[in-house]
């Protein structure tokens, strides 16, 4: 006599299968790319043909990153631990060095009127340049504006950039602002 062989009861493994189809998707993390933040400058509409933006050389600070991942400054090597304090210097320009960029009087509220530099940073990268390097540079100059602000903001309020009002951020940013050009990356030959 033929033996029958029993059946296995599947009627449950579809509830199974979905229930662990649902926890894996609970659980799981995705990776998300995050991108650099950046605020764009609002639209300007072109300048007639006849019409020059002409900027001083002094008032462009260049900074290059070239496809070794080294830094030049106004065409001189630099330690990337070094570009803060240069930008700094920049900005600031105590001395009013006729090597750093000119100033302006201007009425910002809280301050009365201030002399506010002219100057721009052109950052430019080499096709070749890596990315993280290319994000270090993008700190230090970060770093040294945000330090600006927070000395600014320290000996007028007494509290740093980030704990003060809207209205006085809007203020020392005025007087402190982050005016970072980027240029197109060159291609390598």
């Amino acid at each position: 006599m033929a033996r029958k062989v029993p059946e296995i009861n599947s009627s449950s493994q579809a509830d199974i299968a979905f229930m662990l189809l649902i926890f894996f998707l609970v659980t799981t993390t995705m990776d998300v790319d995050s991108g650099i933040s950046r605020v764009l400058p609002p639209f300007v509409d072109q300048p007639a043909e006849n019409e020059k933006t002409d900027v001083k050389e002094r008032n462009i600070l260049e900074v290059l990153i070239n496809s070794s991942d080294r830094l030049l400054v106004e065409n001189k090597g630099m330690r990337l631990e070094d570009l803060k304090e240069t930008v700094k210097e920049f900005y600031i320009n105590p001395l009013n060095d006729k090597d750093l960029p000119d100033k302006y009087d201007r009425e910002v509220d809280y301050f009365g009127v201030v002399s506010i530099s002219k100057g721009v940073i052109s950052l430019q990268s080499d096709r070749g340049t890596t990315y993280g390097m290319y994000i270090k540079v993008q700190n230090q100059i970060a770093q040294a504006v945000n330090e600006l602000r927070d000395q600014l903001s320290m000996q007028k309020f007494g509290r740093k950039f980030d704990d003060i009002a809207d209205d006085q951020q809007k203020a020392v940013k005025t007087i402190f602002p982050n005016t970072v050009s980027e240029a197109e990356p060159k291609k390598t030959k």
